[in-house]
């Protein structure tokens, strides 16, 4: 059996490997996205989704903050919601749309290394979104109203260097910040695994799992997600991923489901100083998430049906 500080070490350099590994993906996605905002392509893009937001119950500028938060973080979702003029309805649709499909880029090349397609993750999570959206526009009441121009505050425009100073050091808080949690996750699980508590967790997580209509054997997978995130627990999925000899179906429902619903602690929190009440925050996404794997579910039976009838009468 393995000293503690053979555990620590171990858990330490997988916790190392997976920070550098995310870095590589942070980086250049963060400073891409903080390009196209500083030229102004985000702009042009909300002008042509003003349609496609009215059919969602929201105002044409609603799309700055989906726009800021698919490409970037919760954080930066929350950031242009917070100068709009939008009413409580709206933030709620904004924030449960934000929940599903933010840090798209970075998170989809997470799930896509660990057991499932891109576009599968991508198509799922923002028809998720829209999905849920609409749905949630006929219980807060919402109506669209577009503001007259030069309504929305804009911030102060930023010369090149000072954009770039922002990014870094933007950039470097939260590469630190994901640094103590993956080194810390990994060697947390290291230890379980040394100490065969990972048996218990799963067992512990079991009948939570069977409502999700996930397989047992994805349970601290699920957790990690669940509990922080893809992007600050993607390193620790994608290594458990490979170690877990989990089926192709077990992978993919379980994608389908923390793609819609992970950072379930941290994520609606943010939204909470907003005035947003609890329950939107918590409940639609959960509620999505577990509709998707048991329609992946019934999907997965009825073909398999309809296979061995096939089979049957070829016979």
């Amino acid at each position: 059996m393995a000293t503690t500080r053979e555990v620590f070490k171990q858990g330490a350099l997988k916790g190392l490997s997976g920070f550098l590994w995310m870095a590589k993906i942070v980086i250049p996605v963060s400073y891409g996205t903080a390009l196209l905002a500083w030229t102004g392509v985000l702009d042009a893009i909300t002008v042509q989704l003003k349609p496609f937001m009215h059919h969602l119950g929201l105002s044409a500028i609603g799309a700055v903050p989906l726009i800021v938060g698919g490409l970037t973080s919760v954080y930066g979702g929350i950031a242009a919601m917070s100068v709009l003029p939008l009413t409580t309805g709206e933030m709620i649709l904004l924030a449960n749309f934000i929940l599903i499909c933010h840090n798209m880029i970075q998170e989809t090349i997470i799930q896509s290394k660990s057991g499932t397609r891109a576009w599968k993750a991508v198509l799922v999570r923002v028809g998720a979104a829209v999905a849920t959206v609409y749905v949630l526009q006929f219980f807060v009441g919402t109506t669209p109203h577009d503001v007259a121009a030069g309504e929305v505050p804009r911030a102060a425009s930023q010369g090149f260097m000072d954009m770039t100073l922002a990014w870094i050091v933007a950039t470097a808080q939260l590469c630190l910040k994901i640094f103590v949690i993956i080194m810390g996750i990994m060697i947390v699980l290291e230890v379980a695994k040394a100490r065969n508590w990972i048996q218990w967790i799963v067992k512990a997580l079991g009948p939570l799992l069977r409502v999700m209509g996930l397989s047992h054997r994805v349970g601290v997978l699920w957790m990690t997600a669940v509990v922080f995130g893809l992007a600050y627990g993607g390193a620790v999925i994608v290594e458990e991923a490979k170690n877990a000899a989990l089926t192709r179906r077990e992978l993919e429902a379980l994608h389908l489901s923390i793609g819609v619903n992970h950072s379930m602690v941290e994520d609606p929190m943010l939204f909470l100083p907003l005035g947003l009440p609890p329950f939107w925050l918590w409940v639609p996404r959960l509620v999505t998430a577990i509709c998707i794997t048991w329609c992946l579910s019934l999907g997965t039976y009825l073909l398999s049906s309809r296979a061995r009838a096939m089979s049957r009468s070829n016979n």
